[in-house]
């Protein structure tokens, strides 16, 4: 699950003589690529989803204004799925200790 996140090219890189500034990036899209969600792995949106993020807050980058169900549904999944993973793993850690 190491190394780059996968993002889709067309959504990030320069369109039709703009720069990327100039253009509205799908968070969604960027992250997924053609995939469905369910072939991405939950590490992969959470770091894209924070890359994304991080570019949108420092002004690098202009995100579409989605429908949270569209869109940021997928980082709630990734955090959900992730937190879920990690209440497993601590309780597994404390029956060893127990």
């Amino acid at each position: 699950m190491g190394g780059q996140v996968g993002f889709d090219e067309e959504a990030l890189v320069a369109h039709n003589g703009k720069n990327m500034s100039d253009r509205e990036v799908n968070f969604a899209r960027a992250i997924l690529g053609e995939r469905s969600y369910r072939d991405v792995p939950t590490d992969e949106v959470l770091r894209g989803a924070e890359r994304l993020l991080n570019e949108w807050m420092g002004g690098e980058i202009r995100m579409e204004r989605p429908k949270l169900y569209d869109h940021y549904a997928l980082l709630l999944l990734g955090l959900l799925q992730k937190n879920r993973d990690l209440e497993a793993r601590i309780a597994a850690l404390e029956a060893r200790h127990d």
